[in-house]
């Protein structure tokens, strides 16, 4: 048994108790109070956890502990009625909200100190009770899982279930996601949903909802208004900067998370966002070539070719590494080459084999910003000649997502190069705005 386990048991301690811990060390007493919390699985099992009053967790070592006091015991765990259907009011417009597993109203457990997402329209209510403002809400949670473990499969199944919603009625739809692989999603359902003339807005939150810096609500807040806009495309709404005055709604082919825990991670790359969402309400547009609102009855084109990989060049890259994905049976390979689209003159020849061999090579850049041009260097009309395929401003993901999409429609080369040329979803410019680059 750890020693917090005896620890807690001599001390009739247990898991959500509220408590005082006078902590001594080098003779100065320090005096913490919270929420005891589960312990860590992987520690040692010599810290006791905390969460302060601030919502922030602390570790204090056992053997500084002076003195422990339980203030409040922890309550009983609250059952959540799944039955009950909050009325809908006629007057507002009708919004489904699909979770995949990312956190975007969450409540902590502290029998197990996990945060789970609150998915019954109870529970919805009670966390963010503004987006009922907006709109009349149903919940409907599709999966539960994290975001990496995000798979093509998924993407099938989330455009389906937007599909079957917004052709039943709904004005809207909101997708809870997690925000590591939202991009790719995004993306995805972008060229999966034809015809699309209602807002799609996935939504995610950088800090879970137990801590006082979350930006989940407001970002579940933002969403529910832009799902109820004169708007009909695929989006992403988050943060737009650190503090909460406003979201920014990015497109879906031209968005990505930019770091790893900023609450505006999320910045639309070689172009302008679509909305700014302030946080009184307002919508504010910053472009005029959106697709609006529409009557159409969107369907649903899921044919994926998933043997599809995405491959960063280094300084020492060989050939091998296309051989193998050409081996094991790959159609396609997106490229992130260096600069303009770059790759060592040593695997140009790996690629010409590739492509004589059937396999479909794309380049982006790894730079984002800015567009690929094989015409400048002679390393890049060398990538051209072996019939490498050029993706103009698409980020690499984009373009990874897309070939996927396209090669389940064809895999012949010209075709395939027509239509990774051709602009669906808005993933091409027209040409580089310099005013998109944030550096």
């Amino acid at each position: 048994m750890r020693k917090i386990d005896v620890f807690m048991k001599e001390k009739g301690l247990n898991i959500g108790d509220y408590v005082e811990v006078i902590e001594k060390e080098n003779g100065v007493a320090v005096t913490h109070r919270g929420i005891l919390m589960p312990p860590y699985e992987l520690s040692k099992g010599e810290t006791l956890t905390i969460k302060l009053d601030n919502g922030y967790n602390i570790g204090v070592l056992i053997d500084q502990i002076a003195e422990i006091r339980v203030l409040e015991r922890a309550k009983p765990k609250e059952e959540i009625s799944f039955k009950e259907v909050l009325p809908k009011k006629p007057e507002l417009p009708n919004v489904t909200i699909i979770g995949t597993g990312g956190t975007i109203a969450s409540k902590i457990d502290y029998k197990t100190g996990a945060v789970h997402a609150a998915f019954t329209a109870e529970e919805l209510a009670k966390a963010v009770p503004e987006i009922f403002e907006i709109a009349n809400i149903t919940p409907r949670l599709l999966f539960n899982i994290m975001s990496e473990d995000m798979k093509p499969e998924y993407w099938k199944r989330m455009a389906h279930e937007v599909a079957r919603a917004l052709n039943s009625g709904e004005d809207g739809v909101i997708i809870g996601h997690g925000t590591d692989t939202m991009g790719y999603s995004a993306a995805a359902l972008s060229f999966m949903l034809r015809d699309l003339g209602k807002p799609v807005i996935f939504v995610g939150s950088q800090r879970s909802s137990d801590r006082p810096s979350s930006d989940a609500a407001m970002n579940l807040i933002c969403s529910t208004r832009m799902a109820v806009e004169n708007f009909g495309e695929v989006a992403i709404v988050m943060h737009g900067e650190t503090g909460d005055t406003y979201c920014l709604a990015h497109r879906g082919t031209k968005v990505r998370k930019m770091h790893t825990s900023r609450r505006d991670a999320f910045r639309s790359i070689n172009d302008v966002p679509i909305a700014k969402i302030w946080h009184d309400g307002r919508v504010e547009y910053l472009r005029e070539d959106y697709r609006k609102r529409s009557d159409s009855e969107v369907w649903v084109d899921d044919k994926l070719e998933e043997k599809v990989a995405l491959i960063k060049v280094y300084p020492g890259i060989t050939g091998e590494i296309i051989d193998f994905f050409v081996d094991k049976g790959y159609k396609g390979i997106v490229i992130e080459g260096t600069g303009l689209g770059h790759a060592p003159n040593e695997i140009i020849p790996t690629m010409e084999r590739a492509v004589e061999e059937g396999a479909i090579i794309c380049m982006t850049s790894q730079c984002l910003y800015g567009r690929v041009n094989l015409n400048v260097y002679s390393t890049g009309r060398k990538l051209l000649k072996a019939g490498v395929i050029p993706c103009e401003d698409m980020l690499p993901e984009t373009a990874y997502v897309k070939l996927m999409w396209v090669l389940g429609h064809t895999q012949n080369l010209e075709e395939v190069k027509k239509m990774m040329l051709t602009n669906y979803a808005g993933e091409i410019t027209p040409y580089t705005r310099f005013d998109t680059y944030l550096g």
